[in-house]
């Protein structure tokens, strides 16, 4: 599966309607969520049906599209069915259903009608009853490569910067490449974002540690502004791109960095960190979440299973103090990245470690990548114009 995402430019009262569309699917989410707890043994399908039923009382929720009613159903099952999953396993956290409040930015997300693109497919056109009429889509490339039948979603995201429409697409991204024989292993850090197993480094850029004194600015600005006014909006709205920017900063760091050692290996070992108990550790949270090590890990895995490189994760239990075959202590600084046995002779790293034990190769990314099956995607022509001059 592909996500293709563009923005999207329309007037003002067009961007007002999108706002109406997104707390309405919302409050459709929240109702089935609501449903299910009153009525704990209905399934998936009851859940879909009790739709219809939230139009005859609302009228105005008949405004959304049959199917994006459906699409919000089914993400409000996809949440009770991990909270089943999760009683069955007995798991500590079992995630329990809740209701979304109210955000700011949200999305809403339509299947195969209450949408239609433009023959140049650089236009689109929302046909739901909201008639928030067409869009213009910009973006380094368009959608003349697939087929409408292979658009099975349309998602229409609000962030800080106006709105984006992502189209997710039934195609494998596959690419060719030649096997060099090469492995290499990975070692994060945070005075380096990695060592790699041959020795060379690879700086941390720190995008939150740069940007923090204009961040710290823009936040007094905004509690300096009287809640409830416009210039609170504007402040608001300053300093969620500012924020903006720096995620965007952090994702591009790391797919380009990922892209890399998969394409010039044929196995990638890294380690498998559990960053969710790590950034509990207070004086390293904030350098550990601004390094991104699960963004660059789930990149990594992505990029592996689309140029066909096994990438395998390894538990990091054996760099420690105790030597895991004799048990000897072996004392050693966090910037030692092998593990030597004076004791028993033992040497251990990360590439061996993956070598020796079976890892995984799933992922949770999604990108852009257009790619044709068996081979690249020819460049076209970028979308990008002139832009209207301001009235």
């Amino acid at each position: 599966m592909l996500v293709f995402e563009a923005k999207l430019e329309g007037e003002k009262h067009q961007y007002e309607k999108l706002d109406e569309a997104i707390p309405t699917a919302r409050f459709v989410r929240n109702c089935c969520i609501k449903y299910w707890i009153e009525n704990k043994a209905i399934g998936r399908y009851e859940l879909s049906a009790y739709c219809k039923v939230l139009t005859d009382e609302f009228s105005w929720a008949n405004k959304l599209n049959s199917m994006a009613r459906q699409a919000w159903a089914e993400r409000a099952w996809s949440v009770i069915a991990r909270f089943d999953d999760n009683c069955k396993k007995k798991a500590k956290k079992k995630g329990f259903p809740r209701f979304k409040k109210h955000q700011t930015h949200g999305c809403v997300e339509y299947k195969t009608c209450g949408w239609k693109l433009s023959e140049d497919r650089r236009t689109i056109t929302f046909t739901d009853g909201f008639k928030a009429g067409s869009f213009k889509m910009w973006a380094p490339r368009n959608l003349h490569f697939y087929q409408l039948e292979q658009i099975k979603r349309v998602r229409v995201v609000g962030r800080a910067d106006r709105y984006y429409v992502q189209f997710c697409i039934n195609q494998e991204g596959v690419e060719r490449r030649e096997p060099t024989g090469k492995t290499i292993g990975i070692d994060a850090g945070l005075n380096h974002f990695y060592t790699d197993s041959n020795g060379q480094t690879v700086e941390n850029p720190r995008h939150l540690r740069k940007s923090e004194k204009a961040l710290k600015r823009l936040s007094k600005r905004l509690s300096r502004t009287q809640k409830g006014s416009k210039n609170t909006v504007k402040a608001t709205n300053r300093l969620s791109r500012k924020h903006l920017k720096v995620s965007r900063q952090r994702k591009d760091f790391a797919v380009k960095l990922a892209r890399c050692p998969v394409q010039s290996n044929d196995l990638v070992a890294y380690e498998d960190l559990q960053v969710q108990n790590m950034v509990r550790n207070k004086k390293l949270a904030k350098s550990i979440s601004d390094a991104a090590w699960s963004v660059f890990r789930q990149w990594l895995a992505y990029f592996g299973k689309v140029f066909g490189v096994l990438t395998v994760a390894v538990p990091p239990h054996y760099t420690s103090t105790n030597c895991s075959k004799c048990g000897g202590i072996v004392k050693k600084s966090l910037s030692t990245r092998t593990h030597k046995c004076h004791h028993c002779g033992l040497v251990l790293n990360i590439l061996e470690l993956a070598l020796r034990t079976v890892g995984y190769t799933g992922t949770h990314a999604s990108g852009d990548i257009d790619l044709c099956i068996g081979e690249e995607t020819p460049q076209c022509k970028p979308s990008r114009g002139k832009r209207k001059p301001k009235k």
